[in-house]
């Protein structure tokens, strides 16, 4: 089958391509990962020292079980849960929480329940992905159904040989929608139908970044064979490096920097740093030192931020030279959470519901603020946006939102 590719996304820098959405409020956070899919914000004028030692409350809604974090778009916040085997689709209000639309279908739950992916929104579309490969392009203003795909019918696309259920949040570049299902899927964003596809692995739990080489964008996957990079115009295959972890687990989205690539896996793996040349893959480093077990790290100024050890254990926050691999501090007996980085500081949620401010600086770790704000199992992503922190709990099934402080 001939691929098909517009001649306006051929053209496009990478810049353009990572451009979700059009116009976007500059505070919006519309897809995982964030507008850049780097975990960082550029939102100022937040504050993490918080009246009687704790951020104010503004709303909390139940919202299902499941590890959706949210994206914040247009003053409507979307997220994903699962209630009585039924998968939600959530639209809320950002400044009440009050229910905007709501869209459901039936899916039965397995270990580990709930949706494991984050809504992409981009313009007047949301798309949203069920583990077993419910794909769908929502109105985002309706939550009205404008297409939708089975992707385990349609494409072949295999799920990790344990059914943990697919975890990929959709990545937008131009005209095309990018999954990493195992299979790499383009579909055209606007009616779903399929541009190209490639590769026949086993799904990993991770979600799609992308990377200039040559004046050309690729694709970074990492699916239960290890990393895999693509061409974003045909799906042509520029390299593979096998990366076993036990369980077929590989979680962390790469994380691209000139034309280096940052992959990480728990279960003892570690991580290591990619040369990506012409003629494929190679390893720059590979050490112990960053086991991402769940959720990614994040690079900020030439450092790695993130959590070593095993989601619903005690692991350490960590400090690594994106360069070398070298530590610059690591803090111990933590319990494993998941971050992102704003004006300078690491906003974290830690497994079990403490929320943690701490300074992103390699120096050394100093711990600006924390407050318990939900219980149970923590694993998703919090976000800032508008002023306000997301943080979700996956047992208790609960959305919270926080003053931040920020306008």
């Amino acid at each position: 089958m001939q691929p098909i590719v517009t001649r306006r996304l051929l053209a496009c820098s990478l810049a353009g391509l990572l451009a979700i959405g059009a116009g976007l409020a500059a505070a919006d956070w519309p897809c995982f990962h964030g507008p850049n899919r780097d975990l960082i914000s550029n939102e100022t004028g937040w504050t993490h020292e918080w009246p009687g030692g704790k951020p104010n409350e503004v709303w909390r809604v139940s919202v299902g079980i499941g590890f959706s974090s949210v994206s914040v778009a247009g003053g409507r916040v979307y997220t994903m849960g699962n209630v009585d085997d039924t998968d939600i689709v959530w639209c809320l209000d950002a400044k009440s929480g009050e229910t905007l639309w709501t869209h459901k279908y039936p899916c039965k739950e397995g270990s580990y329940p709930g949706p494991r992916m984050t809504p992409t929104v981009d313009g007047d579309l949301v798309f949203t992905l069920g583990r077993d490969g419910q794909l769908y392009g929502l109105n985002a203003r309706s939550g009205k159904p404008v297409w939708y795909v089975d992707i385990a019918k349609e494409y072949g696309v295999k799920q990790s040989k344990f059914k943990w259920g697919l975890a990929c949040s959709p990545l937008v570049l131009g005209d095309l929608l990018i999954l990493d299902t195992g299979r790499t899927l383009a579909l055209l964003k606007k009616t779903g139908k399929l541009a190209w596809a490639s590769g026949r692995d086993n799904a990993g739990f991770s979600s799609p970044t992308a990377i200039q080489i040559g004046g050309k964008t690729f694709i970074n996957c990492f699916n239960a064979y290890g990393l895999v990079l693509v061409n974003a115009a045909d799906g042509k295959e520029l390299g593979r490096m096998e990366w076993e972890t036990e369980y077929e687990i590989n979680s962390a989205s790469p994380i691209p920097s000139g034309d280096k690539l940052f992959i990480s896996s728990g279960y003892g793996k570690g991580c290591a740093l990619v040369q990506v040349g012409p003629k494929g893959l190679s390893p720059v480093y590979q050490n112990r030192e960053m086991r991402n077990h769940c959720n990614s790290s994040v690079l900020y100024k030439d450092f790695l931020y993130g959590f070593d050890g095993q989601q619903g254990s005690t692991g350490r926050l960590a400090c690594l030279e994106f360069a070398t691999g070298q530590v610059k501090w690591a803090q111990r007996g933590m319990k494993v959470g998941s971050l992102m980085i704003a004006d300078g500081k690491i906003i974290a949620m830690l497994d079990g519901g403490d929320l943690l401010i701490a300074e992103a600086s390699p120096d050394a770790y100093k711990e600006l603020a924390r407050a318990k704000v939900l219980g149970g199992q923590c694993w998703t992503y919090p976000v800032l946006c508008g002023g306000r922190i997301y943080c979700r709990s996956n047992e208790g099934a609960e959305l919270v939102c926080l003053d931040a402080g920020g306008k």
